[in-house]
């Protein structure tokens, strides 16, 4: 992802952005056209402003969906580490040796670019936007996007400008090659100035399909507090940057604020809800249901759909959403002999959730389906989670293609039909009855007596195979019966980026730094009550009846920690940006994240190596990107002094 100086894009691209885009009232859904440029004159209109706030919204593509930056927020993270072909992006973020991350590498630049020339944006739309007396609701929109803007850049960079040329949150026009990093109080002050004004002018339900709201801000707001609190307390002593005191005795008082703002949402919920199960939450014929809070926008237009980018062929670039592929494995490697004798690929690419297009630069970490893990064989028995996350057993779909064979012949010589199972991923449970015969041609599986599929149990999980995820596959209307002739462009699915089942964990991990037990354990059960439920398996791809709510509910520990707090946030939103936040917010991320296990790169790896991580103190935050530096018209010293000091040469 590309990075540049604060101050050029603010000249020469913010108000230039080519993001802009005009709106229309007839279907009451954001229209997300492009516009060649923006001036101050264009935002003293309503018309402008509403052009102005579709590019607040359009701009969310550019980071959301984005398989790099995805990899900045899971790779390196005790959820996943980099796959068999990983290039150095990923195995630069993995810190275990084999790169390193510096401010030049993608996990630097993250949205650094594209989150400051918003931020200018959003001023310009709130400045300008008073003084033409536009309503305050839509203001609040801008408000809202500046503030979530920074909460990224100060979550990751530590302070960082308020002033982008023209004073502090002012709408800059100039090229001014200087830039001053604030201190993480004061971005935390001018977030929480803009997030509770969001919450006060936001209406209850969205203007537009998919605009923001007052709970959209308070769950904002409440993370914000939270994430401050911890930042307050700093039980493990981590550094910030710039240098600046803090007064640990402030924490509870933040916490107090991030537990009620979040029950506020949750007593008054609006438009949002929990879905039924969690199935429906992801399930791609349900996107923008009621428990989407914010979602980075796609749909199947060829022009407009995924940002002018088209469909044909993805080049894993923004504004594409094409993050899913690397958390796919080369599934169509899988080989077997038909009926007529011919060998040929039983499960080949297809535009469907299940699958899609591999790319092998991330995989899921190993422990965390084995014993001890947050998807234990006990956690899988009961959790619908698991089977809603990811995809486990590897349907074939040759027929498809054309491909008239009847059957292909599977594990133990048995036949395996056109749409069943020729590949399963079975529990760490199972392994001790599994035959690793290689019978499959060459990816090491095993079988099992008495089944037609070819297995792996889990704890053999490698940088070559592995479980997908499931939940942010791509899913087509087009694919007229075949495996799909769009499957290799990205994905026209909308990228989730907040959920209304956030508020409960994020209410949840307040209440146990409060000491409120007995409150975080109500919270995490309504979640965990939820995922006993199934009525689909996504899996077997079969309705099902399944209620295990009470079990689920029983299992809860008698006393909620922090650590269990950040199982149920994997559970949750496992794979979707969410975690290396999180482990950093908490301090946790050396402890969970310092060691782990995966089997190698080889195609019949199977034997689990431990690996570690190298993960100072110095690394909570990550480098200003090197763009930005090289921009700056400032001396030597002065680059140097703004760099996060674990980065400086």
């Amino acid at each position: 992802m590309k990075t540049k100086s604060i101050k050029y894009i603010l000249a020469a691209g913010l108000v230039c952005c080519g993001l802009s885009t005009t709106m229309t009232s007839c279907n009451n859904v954001l229209d997300e056209q492009p516009r060649s440029q923006f001036d101050p004159t264009f935002f003293n209109t309503k018309a402008g402003i509403e052009g102005g706030l579709t590019s607040l919204y359009a701009h969310l593509r550019y980071f959301y969906g984005n398989g790099y930056y995805l990899n900045t927020l899971e790779t390196g993270t005790d959820e996943y580490t980099y796959a068999q072909s990983a290039d150095g992006n990923f195995k630069d973020a993995d810190l275990s040796g084999v790169g390193s991350v510096t401010p030049s590498s993608t996990v630097a630049g993250g949205a650094w670019g594209t989150l400051f020339a918003n931020i200018n944006t959003a001023s310009g739309i709130i400045e300008n936007g008073a003084t033409a007396g536009i309503d305050p609701a839509l203001l609040a929109e801008a408000h809202f996007f500046r503030a979530f803007d920074y909460f990224i850049l100060v979550q990751t960079y530590g302070g960082v400008p308020l002033d982008l040329g023209a004073g502090e949150l002012k709408f800059n026009t100039s090229t001014i090659r200087t830039s001053v990093r604030n201190t993480v109080p004061e971005v935390y002050a001018a977030i929480f100035s803009d997030l509770e004004k969001a919450v006060n002018d936001l209406p209850d339900n969205p203007r537009l399909t998919g605009t923001a709201t007052k709970n959209l801000a308070r769950l904002y707001l409440s993370k914000a507090y939270l994430t401050y609190g911890w930042w307050l307390e700093n039980p493990n002593n981590i550094p910030t940057f710039p240098e600046c005191s803090r007064d640990a005795s402030q924490a509870n008082s933040y916490f107090q604020k991030a537990y009620d703002t979040a029950m506020a949402a949750i007593n008054n919920p609006g438009p949002y809800a929990l879905q039924p199960t969690f199935y429906d939450v992801n399930v791609a014929t349900n996107d923008r249901n009621s428990e989407i809070m914010l979602y980075a926008d796609h749909d199947e237009d060829e022009k407009y759909g995924n940002g002018g980018a088209g469909y044909g062929w993805g080049s894993g670039g923004s504004p594409e959403n094409f993050a899913y592929w690397m958390e796919t494995w080369n599934y169509t490697e899988m080989i077997a002999k038909a009926a007529s004798g011919n060998t040929i690929n039983p499960i080949q690419r297809e535009a469907v959730q299940a699958l899609g297009r591999p790319w092998t630069r991330m995989a899921p970490i190993a422990d965390n389906f084995m014993e001890g893990g947050v998807w234990e064989d006990a956690v899988k028995a009961i959790d619908s989670r698991y089977d809603a996350t990811f995809t486990l057993r590897y349907h074939t779909n040759w027929q498809k293609s054309g491909n008239t064979e009847p059957y292909v012949i599977g594990a133990n010589g048995e036949k395996v039909y056109p749409n069943e199972v020729y590949f399963s991923w079975v529990p760490e449970s199972e392994d001790s009855k599994i035959n690793y015969t290689g019978a499959d041609g060459k990816l090491g599986f095993g079988e099992m007596p008495g089944r037609a599929d070819f297995v792996v149990a889990v704890n053999h999980i490698s940088r070559k195979k592995y479980p997908i995820n499931w939940k942010i596959g791509i899913y087509r209307t087009d694919n007229d019966g075949g495996l799909g002739s769009k499957v290799n462009g990205g994905s026209p699915r909308p990228w989730n980026i907040a959920k209304f089942s956030e508020l409960y964990l994020i209410g949840a991990e307040a209440a146990v730094k409060l000491g409120k037990q007995t409150e975080a354990k109500t919270l995490v059960n309504v979640l965990r009550a939820r995922a006993g439920k199934q009525t689909f398996s996504q899996n077997d791809n079969v309705a099902v009846s399944v209620d295990k709510s009470a079990e689920m509910v029983a299992a809860t520990p008698a006393t909620i920690t922090i650590d269990f707090i950040l199982d149920e946030r994997s559970r949750e939103f496992w794979g979707e940006g969410y975690r290396w936040f999180d482990l950093v917010r908490t301090q946790k991320w050396a402890e969970r994240a310092g060691t782990y296990r995966i089997a190698g790169s080889n195609p019949t790896d199977k034997d689990l190596q431990t690996v570690q991580r190298d993960i100072p103190a110095g690394y909570y935050l990550r480098p200003i990107p090197q763009g930005q530096l090289d921009g700056m018209e400032m001396t030597d010293e002065e680059k140097k002094e703004y760099q996060n000091p674990a980065y400086r040469n």
